[in-house]
C-alpha cells in the first residue's frame, strides 16, 4: 500500500465517519432524552435521500403522503388523549396545518426543479416532522415503560417505514446530483467538493448542538431531562416536549444525513438500515451517553470500514461490527455485579 492508497481510504474513512458521527449523536441524544434506542434513526437517512433525489428529477416525493398521513394519525392521537378545546387549535395547527403546507409547497416546486438548496430545504421539511409525530402517535404513551418494551416499540416503526419506503419510494434505487462539482488537489490526494461539503455540514451541525446543549434553555431542558427524567418534571420542565424535540432533533439530522450522501452513492429504500446500524455501533462503542465519545468512535467506524474494504472487502461489514465486541466485552467486566434496575 502506497502513500497515495492510504491517503485516499483515510479520505473516505473521514467522509463516512462523519456521517456516522451525525447519526450516533442523535441516537445518543435520543436514548438520553427519552431512553428510546431509536433503531428507526436509518430510515429518515433513506428518506431524506429518496425524497431529495426525487425533488432533483422533478417529481413529487411520495414520501409527502407519508408526513400528511402521521400527521392526521398525530392529530387523532391528540384528541384521543383528551386535549382540551383550548389546545385543539393548536394540535390541528401542529399536526395537520404543517403537513399540508408542505405538501403544497412540494406539489408547486418539485416540477419546476427549484434548485438544489431549495430541493434541499424542502426534503428537510418533509421528511424531519414525521420522527416528532412518530413520538407523538407511538412512544409518548410509553414513556414510563421499560427500555425492553420502548426497544420493542422501535424494531416496529423501524419494519413499518421500512414496508412503507418500498410501498411509496419502489424497489429501484435513486441518486441525485451533488450540491459542488469543484475539487481540490493535494498533491496525489483529490477530494471531491461534495466530501467537502459532507465533513463541513457535520462539523456545522456537531458545532450546533455543541452550542443548543451548552448555551440555550432549551438545551439545558433537555440535559436536565436526560439526567432525571422525574427531577425535570418536578421542576417545570415539560418532558413530553423534550422527547418531541430530540426526536425532531434526530429526524433532522436523519433527513440531512441522507440528502448528504445521496450524491455519492445509489439509495435504496431498506439502504438506511445499515448506515443506521454503523452508527448506532458508534453510540454503543460512546456507551450511549457520550457526545464527543460517539463522534470519536463514528470517525474509528468510518476508518475501520475504509481500510477494511480494501483489504477484505467481502467481510467489511463483519469487520465493522466486529469492533464492538472488546468494547462490550470490556464493558461488561468492569461493570459490577447486579440485577438490573429495570
Amino acid at each position: 500500500m502506497d502513500s497515495t492508497i492510504l491517503l485516499i481510504l483515510g479520505q473516505d474513512g473521514v467522509v463516512n465517519g462523519a456521517i456516522y458521527a451525525l447519526l450516533a449523536l442523535s441516537l445518543v441524544l435520543v436514548f438520553a432524552t427519552t431512553r428510546v434506542i431509536f433503531i428507526p434513526q436509518g430510515e429518515f437517512v433513506a428518506y431524506g435521500a429518496l425524497s431529495y433525489a426525487a425533488l432533483d428529477q422533478g417529481q413529487l416525493p411520495g414520501s409527502v403522503w407519508l408526513l400528511c398521513g402521521l400527521g392526521v394519525a398525530a392529530f387523532v392521537a391528540g384528541v384521543w388523549r383528551g386535549r382540551g378545546t383550548g389546545g385543539l387549535l393548536g394540535l390541528g395547527l401542529r399536526t395537520l396545518g404543517l403537513p399540508a403546507v408542505v405538501t403544497m409547497a412540494a406539489m408547486l416546486l418539485a416540477p419546476r426543479r427549484p434548485g438544489v438548496a431549495v430541493e434541499a430545504v424542502l426534503a428537510l421539511a418533509i421528511v424531519t416532522p414525521m420522527a416528532p409525530y412518530i413520538y407523538r402517535i407511538g412512544f409518548q404513551p410509553l414513556a414510563e415503560a421499560s427500555v425492553l418494551v420502548l426497544l420493542i416499540g422501535a424494531v416496529g416503526a423501524h419494519l413499518a417505514l421500512t414496508g412503507m419506503g418500498l410501498l411509496l419510494f419502489g424497489p429501484e434505487g435513486s441518486r441525485a446530483g451533488g450540491f459542488s462539482e469543484a475539487s481540490l488537489s493535494f498533491g496525489d490526494l483529490v477530494v471531491q467538493g461534495q466530501a467537502i461539503w459532507i465533513v463541513g455540514l457535520a462539523l456545522l451541525a456537531m458545532l450546533a448542538l455543541y452550542g443548543l446543549f451548552g448555551h440555550t434553555l432549551v438545551g439545558r431542558a433537555l440535559r436536565a431531562t436526560a439526567v432525571n427524567r422525574l427531577g425535570a418534571r418536578l421542576v417545570g420542565i415539560p418532558t413530553e416536549q423534550a422527547g418531541v424535540i430530540a426526536f425532531g432533533l434526530a429526524g433532522f439530522i436523519g433527513a440531512a444525513s441522507g440528502i448528504l450522501i445521496a450524491p455519492l452513492t445509489t439509495i435504496y429504500y431498506d439502504s438506511g438500515f445499515l448506515i443506521g446500524l454503523k452508527g448506532f455501533t458508534a453510540a454503543i462503542i460512546a456507551g450511549l451517553a457520550s457526545y464527543p465519545g460517539a463522534v470519536l468512535a463514528a470517525l474509528l467506524v468510518g476508518v475501520v470500514e475504509s481500510f477494511a474494504s480494501f483489504w477484505a472487502s467481502a467481510f467489511k461489514e463483519v469487520i465493522v461490527f466486529a469492533v464492538i465486541i472488546p468494547v462490550l466485552l470490556w464493558r461488561s467486566w468492569r461493570a459490577p455485579a447486579g440485577e438490573d434496575e429495570e
